[in-house]
């Protein structure tokens, strides 16, 4: 018996790109009243083994300013999350992609979002990081009663929103539903 593992005779399509599994858990507190959805993690995420790691992705620093919380450190990060009540996950579980952009990613699976929000019934509402979370949540989600809502992408390569627009565009959304009383 040989110990080199077997190269599998299945073949991606032309141009699919090699297969990708999510690699980190959601970041998800038993208080957390918001759920936020990007796609997929970038290959710098990848990289990294945090979510947005890309440095010049807004996320992060978006979040940092509203909040007025550091976001230096990924320790720095999961607290603001859960100070302010924000879970974290994307919709993709695993797909064929080529780079990081969300138009190469294919043959989708979808994480267990439903099971996700199930184990955590004090989520109220869902925000996308982007229009293809957006896409793909309600192609596999839509049966999902709760409220949704698309931010503007924290992504370099959307460059039609400047950092401050984005920032409040995202400020707005995110008190909107955090300022609501929580739900019994």
């Amino acid at each position: 018996m040989s110990s080199t593992p077997k190269s599998s005779n299945r073949q991606t399509p032309e141009g699919a790109g090699l297969p990708a599994r999510h690699p980190f858990d959601p970041i998800v507190f038993p208080d957390s009243r918001l759920l936020i959805l990007g796609s997929f993690p970038s290959l710098q995420s990848f990289e990294n083994n945090f979510y947005y790691a890309h440095p010049r992705n807004q996320f992060w620093p978006i979040l940092g300013d509203i909040f007025q919380l550091p976001v230096q450190t990924d320790q720095d990060r999961i607290a603001l999350l859960e100070s302010v009540g924000l879970a974290l996950w994307d919709v993709v579980g695993a797909c064929l992609r080529v780079n990081s952009a969300d138009s190469n990613l294919k043959a989708c699976e979808p994480n267990d979002i439903e099971g996700l929000l199930k184990r955590y019934p004090r989520i109220e509402a869902v925000l996308f990081t982007g229009k293809k979370a957006q896409s793909l949540y309600r192609r596999h989600f839509k049966h999902l009663p709760l409220p949704t809502d698309l931010l503007p992408s924290p992504s370099p390569a959307y460059a039609a929103m400047g950092f401050e627009a984005k920032k409040e565009r995202w400020r707005a959304i995110l008190l909107h539903f955090l300022r609501k009383e929580p739900s019994a």
